[in-house]
């Protein structure tokens, strides 16, 4: 089953991590512009845009996946950038629902070009 299709669980603490080595295999189902950073702990991309209006909605349409998912990335925005950065902070690392989300978050751009 493609990473899109499942649903984000919450990682009770006391999960373990995933680790570099199972991150990078998830990565590779993700968008390209996806990176790995704090030492392969979160998942983080970057958006850019050419006005305010379109970071702001893409953000609002991010909200609301993630209400749906119930799990919240950190997401920052301005004037023509987005920035979205996941991980399960509770266990202070990457698990199988962040790539879940960031699959989501992967389908609902394509939706929204």
């Amino acid at each position: 089953m493609k990473l899109k299709d499942k649903s984000c669980t919450t990682a009770v603490k006391g999960t373990l991590a995933l680790d570099k080595t199972e991150c990078e295999k998830l990565l590779k189902q993700l968008d390209k512009n996806w990176k790995l950073t704090n030492e392969s702990t979160r998942l983080r991309r970057e958006f850019k845009f050419k006005n305010f209006k379109k970071p702001w909605k893409l953000l609002n349409l991010i909200a609301e996946l993630s209400e749906e998912q119930k799990h919240h990335p950190e997401i920052s925005f301005g004037w023509g950038h987005l920035e979205v950065e996941i991980w399960s902070h509770n266990i202070g690392g990457l698990v199988e629902s962040d790539f879940i989300l960031s699959a989501k978050i992967d389908e609902l751009l394509q939706k929204y070009a």
